[in-house]
């Protein structure tokens, strides 16, 4: 197996359940005690949200690119950016690397096209659901993206950042998500993105009202192709 590189801490709440999919996986393809070789830099994620609140793209693909570099440095073999609103910044970080950083987008969009969905709705931060960095990954690829209405989106960020990212995980706000999706779902959204890494601490499949493509669990399955050469 090649050595995967995680370049977490935003938040850690879903870095640490990469760790635990990435493992859990190798354990699945590999039975026995296998486990998944991998090297980990976990950043302060207050330093990013401060970029991210100040628009400061350019400072945030800097300090990204070098902690991608250290992970270059220290064995792996590729990179994860464990964010999707980070993505933001992907072409930063990898230039200048030896090594492929696997954007999370386009492994979501290769899933949604092979269950012939068409039309799908990403939840996620403000900057994925807003923002064109994450929507012409998607629509590159012939998918229609529809997004939440403005005060919807508002809800889903505020949750996000003020609820999931410090561990919070509140049954009134899985109920939130689960109205703004039944409302994309009668304009006729055929799925739902998790395009946030940690959506899927609140919900799964068996509690949203539209199909999931959870964007963590996907990106996981990528890197494990990769690591494992299948």
């Amino acid at each position: 197996m090649k050595v995967i590189g995680l370049l977490g801490g935003m938040s850690w709440e879903s870095t640490a359940y990469y760790y635990q999919e990435l493992n859990r996986g190798v354990r699945e393809r590999l039975g026995g005690l296998h486990s998944a070789p991998c090297v980990v830099h976990s950043v302060d994620f207050a330093e990013i949200e401060e970029m991210q609140a100040d628009g400061d793209w350019v400072h945030a693909g800097k300090y990204l690119a070098q902690r991608a570099h250290q992970l270059e440095l220290a064995g792996a073999g590729c990179v994860l950016i464990c964010t999707n609103t980070m993505h933001r910044v992907y072409d930063a970080v990898q230039e200048g690397l030896g090594i492929p950083v696997l954007h999370l987008a386009d492994g979501t969009a290769d899933a949604l096209v092979r269950a012939g969905v068409q039309r799908d709705a990403p939840q996620g931060s403000l900057y994925t659901m807003e923002q064109d960095f994450y929507r012409d990954r998607l629509t590159a690829r012939g998918l229609d993206v529809l997004v939440p209405e403005p005060e919807e989106r508002a809800s889903v960020h505020k949750i996000i950042y003020h609820e999931l990212c410090l561990g919070q995980v509140l049954d009134s706000s899985r109920d939130v998500y689960v109205r703004i999706i039944e409302s994309l779902a009668a304009q006729g959204a055929q799925a739902v993105i998790f395009g946030c890494t940690e959506i899927g601490l609140l919900l799964d499949e068996h509690t949203s009202p539209l199909p999931v493509f959870d964007t963590t669990l996907i990106h996981v399955q990528s890197a494990l192709d990769w690591a494992l050469g299948t």
